[in-house]
């Protein structure tokens, strides 16, 4: 199996750097950008995520912005991956993974 990019990123290195400062838990943490089928209100589901800290419907390229935070970097691949690109009604996703 190849490696995704949650397992080649250098995140111990990242952690070392003097340049930037990793705060508490804040690299569990990933903002989500949707794309929802036309007509498609998915802003319940996504609140009934228990890791979706905040969920908002946007006006723009994207539907919706979602932060989630989990206690370690594979659970919130699990709920990106399993949880949101899964949900019906869904189209696209991008992810932008918390690093400082």
């Amino acid at each position: 199996m190849n490696p995704g990019p949650f397992d080649v990123f250098p995140w111990k290195m990242l952690k070392a750097s003097r340049k930037i400062t990793i705060i508490g838990d804040l690299l569990n943490a990933a903002f989500v950008l949707i794309n929802a089928e036309l007509g498609v209100d998915i802003a319940k589901d996504l609140k009934g995520i228990p890791e979706a800290k905040q969920v908002y419907g946007v006006y723009g390229v994207y539907d919706y912005v979602v932060r989630l935070e989990a206690d370690t970097m594979e659970k919130l691949k699990d709920v990106i991956t399993n949880k949101i690109r899964r949900m019906n009604g869904v189209r696209s996703t991008l992810t932008m993974m918390v690093i400082e």
